[in-house]
């Protein structure tokens, strides 16, 4: 029998979601045969088995599952099926693993029932929540003697357990056996843990969990895998709702997506798919791309050519990677690949900078046109990029820029703000916290045009709010206060502009404080959007960096007390059924670490609490998480509303090839650098065990080294798929370490015929 389902495979831009939506429109708005005889002369091509199936959707039935490999893909795809047809049918575009937590919340009930849990709304853990209760949970299994046998700290120990746990989920692996592929694949122990240790964590983890109602991403997963897909009733359910299933780039989805699909071929349903041979860019995150690849079998195959014409695509790529993986050094490359090369690395950011200004103002290309990308970018790259090119009226916009929350001044200064009105806080403040508050909360009256927006200026300078400080800010555990200005002998040093700003700014928190006195304020959230509503957005149009800042804290403040909630409901307290961090450094997210004190009484203060009270306890912990950076700015949706800014795109190997983007001008930062071979933040530990093709194979070097090779001819490919007129190899003798970089592309800078120096650019 031949299938209606097609697999189309082929390489990156070469049509495929183009060829998947067109697919789509044929299912349900199928040509009538004269007509297409008359417009193709393809007269008969709908007889025979051959033919595409015909979809009778109904504009209310929703039908069609459609599927991408993460949200900003998905809307796309889903923002392409409805233009496509019209929005006469309306689809479900879902991310897989946004499908399965839909599915898991939907059917709560069917799970309640077969599980025997409680009887209670599920709650999902954010992935720095989850982290902060599991370090809890198991910290007085995690002696210092395992933290000395890992090799690592507290934080990342138990980061890659609970990793281990979402590599199995999504390799459709039980939680029980975890332990059993731990051991073959870990011949060596190279965590010198006993993997049954690791399991058994796991495991009081997962039902300690489960009791409460928590959900994490590996949770969802098991549930839906493991109970929701072998049951009886869901796939009933299933079935009747799905007629037909869209999924684009199946190499990035984990191995229990199959198990979705095959469900729902095997009861009738059509499946058209998109695989790409260069893709595979969350292998080392949960994806398997070879076994996903084994659905090609139940489908017909369909492989489209290479990238567009002007792409410089497959030939160049085969090329490069003789390159790097042959002996034999050929003579040069193509003129479109350019090097700049210089000794140090501060040299080669500012050639950079300065070989961009110049095609931009030579009009060559537009900002929009340029693409920086590197296998890793720090600050000092970032920050250097962005100055000198902002200098020149050249706007940069950094892809998932995932810098801390508590990197933001406003959110320091919100949080400062936090510990002046609550009491039992005063150990989390000092002089200079409060110096950045007043600066922050005295801002003036919006401006009227875009420009100043940026260049927001305040009623208290920074050298005003130090001496204010210095002189009006009264240290307290318990209740840290701020005098009147006149506390200050030379109070009239400060301004009338500045003391105006100053008393309204203390007369807000007076009015806070006795209205938290009296509960009359629900929640801290209630406390933090007051603020930004009176100091900060007053009318203004904020930056979108800023806004993006402040909804990113308000939802991250949402979600901790919702958890908190739900743990004193089934009498787990956070303040009493798990003890408070007891680490000694606390990132304060301004300056060097400085020292935790704890938040219980000092018996050399007069007048300390005897105890913490239950909300200062969460209020602290909440602070505490976001000073150790583990809380980004990306709300959701992260993309703006609008046309695409015209700004030079900066972003890391693997945030650009998730994108999908594609450039006339690259810029290969850091073309020596050993990293480009490498998985790095990419790569979770443990994650070749759980490929279905492997499942609990050692990970031998050899293996490695082959990993490495095939991730760079991806790499290579995928990237010079993505541009389509010069490529510019961007290397620097020495790395900020200042290690000499012997990376696996430096035979490709060494062959570039057109070479840019230092003397060149100026």
């Amino acid at each position: 029998m031949v299938s209606h389902s097609i697999w189309i495979v082929g390489t990156s831009r070469s049509g495929k979601t183009t060829r998947l939506v067109k697919q789509f429109s044929s299912w349900v708005e199928p040509k009538k045969p004269y007509t297409d005889s008359f417009y193709t002369k393809n007269q008969g091509r709908e007889k025979g088995d051959n033919a595409s199936k015909f979809l009778d959707l109904k504009p209310t039935d929703p039908g069609v599952l459609v599927l991408a490999a993460n949200d900003d893909n998905r809307r796309e795809l889903g923002d392409k099926i409805v233009t496509s047809t019209l929005g006469k049918y309306p689809v479900r575009a879902k991310t897989p693993l946004g499908f399965f937590q839909d599915e898991v919340i939907l059917f709560w009930p069917l799970l309640i029932n077969s599980l025997n849990l409680k009887a209670q709304f599920p709650v999902r853990l954010r992935p720095e929540t989850e982290q902060e209760l599991a370090i809890k949970l198991w910290r007085s299994q995690l002696d210092e003697e395992i933290l000395r046998l890992a090799g690592v700290n507290e934080s990342r120990l138990v980061r890659r357990i609970l990793d281990l746990f979402q590599l199995a989920a999504y390799s459709g692996t039980v939680c029980e056996d975890i332990a059993q592929i731990l051991a073959r694949g870990l011949a060596e122990n190279s965590t010198n843990l006993e993997p049954e240790f690791l399991a058994s964590l796991l495991l009081d983890w997962r039902n300690w969990c489960l009791e409460r109602g928590l959900l994490t991403y590996g949770i969802i997963t098991e549930l839906y895998s493991q109970h929701l897909l072998s049951d009886r009733n869901y796939q009933k359910h299933l079935t009747k709702r799905y007629q037909a299933i869209l999924a684009d780039d199946v190499d990035d989805y984990p191995g229990v997506a199959r198990l979705l699909f095959e469900l729902l071929l095997d009861e009738g349903a059509i499946g058209a798919f998109t695989y790409n041979l260069d893709g595979a860019v969350r292998l080392g995150l949960g994806a398997d791309p070879n076994y996903l690849e084994g659905l090609a079998a139940r489908c017909r195959i369909e492989t489209l050519t290479g990238p567009p014409p002007e792409c410089l695509g497959q030939q160049l790529a085969t090329q490069m990677v003789e390159l790097v993986t042959e002996s034999i050094m050929p003579l040069s490359l193509p003129e479109i690949v350019h090097s700049i090369q210089t000794t140090s690395r501060a040299q080669l950011l500012r050639q950079t900078a300065q070989v961009i200004t110049n095609a931009i103002q030579s009009q060559q290309v537009e900002p929009e046109e340029i693409a920086i990308i590197a296998p890793g970018l720090d600050a000092i790259a970032r920050y250097t990029l962005v100055e000198i090119l902002s200098k020149q009226n050249i706007q940069i916009e950094s892809l998932n820029d995932q810098r801390p929350l508590i990197s933001s001044p406003v959110i320091r200064a919100l949080l400062t703000m936090l510990s002046l009105v609550y009491p039992g806080l005063g150990r989390l403040v000092d002089r200079d916290a409060v110096a950045e508050m007043l600066v922050v909360l005295s801002r003036k009256q919006p401006p009227q045009t875009r420009d100043a927006i940026n260049r927001v200026s305040t009623d208290i300078d920074p050298v005003r709010a130090g001496l204010i400080a210095d002189y009006c800010f009264v240290p307290h555990p318990d209740r840290p206060n701020l005098l009147p200005v006149s506390a200050f002998e030379r109070w009239d040093r400060i301004g009338y502009a500045a003391t105006t700003a100053y008393n309204e700014i203390l007369q807000w928190l007076e009015q806070q404080r006795s209205q938290q006195e009296q509960r009359l304020i629900p929640s801290p959230i209630s406390l933090l959007d007051r603020a930004i509503v009176h100091f900060l957005w007053n009318g203004s149009n904020l930056p979108y960096e800023q806004l993006a800042a402040l909804r990113e804290l308000l939802e991250t403040a949402q979600h901790y007390w919702e958890i908190d909630t739900r743990l004193r409901q089934t009498n787990s307290k956070l303040y009493t059924d798990l003890p408070i961090s007891s680490s000694p450094l606390i990132p304060t997210g301004r300056g060097p670490r400085v020292p935790h004190l704890p938040i219980g009484p000092n018996p050399d203060l007069v007048g300390a609490p005897s105890s913490p009270s239950p909300s200062a306890t969460i209020i602290a912990e909440f602070i505490q998480l976001l000073r150790r950076g583990s809380i980004t700015a990306n709300p959701y949706p992260v993309r703006p509303i609008g046309g695409a800014r015209k700004a030079v795109t900066l972003a890391t190997i693997f945030q650009y090839r998730s994108s999908r983007r594609s450039h006339r001008w690259h810029f290969w930062l850091d073309a020596g650098s050993p990293l480009w071979a490498k998985g790095g933040a990419a790569t979770l530990f443990g994650a070749p065990f759980f490929l279905q093709d492997r499942l609990g194979q050692p990970w031998t070097a050899e293996d490695e080294k082959l990993a490495e090779q095939q991730r760079l001819r991806r790499i290579l490919a995928d990237l010079l798929s993505r541009v389509s007129k010069r490529v510019y190899l961007c290397h620097s003798d020495l790395a900020v370490n200042g290690q000499e970089q012997l990376g696996p592309l430096l035979p490709l800078v060494n062959a570039c015929v057109t070479v840019i120096s230092e003397t060149t650019v100026n």
